[in-house]
Formats: C-alpha cells, structure tokens, sequence
C-alpha cells in the first residue's frame, strides 16, 4: 500500500504532470524543459530528479547535458482515468447549474 501511495505523492504536484504532458512529446533536456514550461532550471531539475526516483523518467547522458523520457507509459492512463473522472464531474456540475430551458 505504501508504494501505491508513494505513486500518487509523485504525481500530486502540478508541476510534475506538467513535465509528464510536455515529455510526452518525445525526450528533452532540463533547459529545453525549462524553456517550454516557463520555470527555473533549479525547479525543473528538481521534480525531474523526483519523477527519476520514482521510475516515471529515464535519464540518458548526452554530452554535458541529460536528456530525460517517460520511462513508465503507464501514468498516461492514470492520467487520463483521473481527468475522466474530472470530466464526468464537471458535466454533472454543469447540468446541475445550466438554466432550464
């Protein structure tokens, strides 16, 4: 259970799904990441090392640089279970709030 947990601790933070989404586009290096995603080197570097850890990421040195990939395609379907999920929500919401006509 505890490993189940420690998944979902790494992806609880906005700026690691936001890693996940843009690495999905194929492997970048931290300054190719930075430059797409707005954010310090420093705070890049340091969810990249968190998603590593945990396996989400593969690390391939290349010259002076990383380039990082998804080493798990799975989370994608986490993923996309989760915003289903949201989707569903926000459509009951939404028929909830919508005038009737």
């Amino acid at each position: 259970m505890e490993l189940i947990a420690q998944r979902f601790r790494v992806l609880a933070e906005p700026m690691r799904i936001k890693l996940l989404d843009t690495l999905r586009d194929g492997p970048a290096t931290v300054s190719e990441l930075t430059g797409v995603l707005g954010s310090s080197q420093q705070n890049v570097s340091k969810h990249l090392a968190i998603l590593h850890a945990a396996g989400i990421v593969s690390r391939e040195k290349v010259g002076t640089s990383a380039r990082y990939a998804i080493a798990d395609e799975s989370v994608f379907a986490l993923c996309e279970l989760v915003c289903g999920g949201l989707r569903r929500q926000l459509d009951a919401l939404s028929d909830v709030l919508a005038p009737a006509v």
